[in-house]
């Protein structure tokens, strides 16, 4: 199993690259920086998204980066990936931790206190709080949590924290002052016309803080 770095999480979206080739772009991402990629294709039929969750891992694999498969626990299986991330809504953790086994990673979403406290009496191996700013590539996200609340999460939380949700250069700083051990982001990299000199900037930031 790949040791797992939350720092620079990338969430994919296609719709935001242009025509450009996924795989390429992850690349390039990881090449700049990004420490750990979540596959998340809503729109994408069943047989499409093994096939990016194929290629991806066989990438990622070389390259020593984790791939994690959003809500999919099939794909997930069907491609060995390293990890599932579940929402509240998605197969109960449990459920999937018998399935996929205690060397897979699994992520849980959170908006709430008492749902941190349960993703971690489950057994995830990291919570992603979301949303901390709003943003604008969820249409259905709940209110956004804000960093205050981010910061006393990781007071009460042990397992690893990830925050998700509007998060770019202007602002990666604080995430890091809560305490946070990564930032998941999507439109910051996804869709720039360069992802990889976007990833060493974020990269930088985090490393700096």
């Amino acid at each position: 199993m790949i040791t797992p770095d939350y720092s620079l999480y990338l969430v994919t979206d296609r719709s935001l690259l242009k025509g450009w080739s996924l795989l390429d772009e992850v690349r390039k991402a990881v090449k700049g920086g990004v420490s750990m990629v979540q596959l998340r294709e809503k729109e994408a039929s069943s047989r499409e998204f093994y096939e990016l969750a194929q290629a991806l891992q066989a990438e990622l694999r070389e390259l020593g980066v984790p791939l994690l498969i959003n809500d999919r626990l099939d794909i997930a299986l069907a491609v060995d990936a390293d990890g599932l991330h579940l929402g509240q809504d998605d197969l109960p953790l449990p459920v999937a931790r018998s399935l996929l086994g205690k060397e897979k990673i699994i992520g849980l979403s959170i908006n709430k206190r008492e749902e941190a406290r349960a993703g971690e009496k489950m057994g995830a191996d990291y919570l992603g709080v979301s949303p901390v700013f709003s943003t604008p590539t969820k249409a259905d996200a709940p209110p956004a949590t804000g960093l205050e609340f981010l910061a006393s999460l990781r007071q009460e939380i042990k397992i690893p924290l990830v925050a998700i949700g509007g998060i770019n250069k202007e602002n990666l700083k604080m995430i890091k002052e809560t305490g946070a051990d990564g930032a998941a982001v999507i439109s910051a990299l996804m869709g720039t016309s360069d992802i990889e000199g976007e990833a060493r900037k974020l990269r930088q930031i985090w490393e700096r803080n």
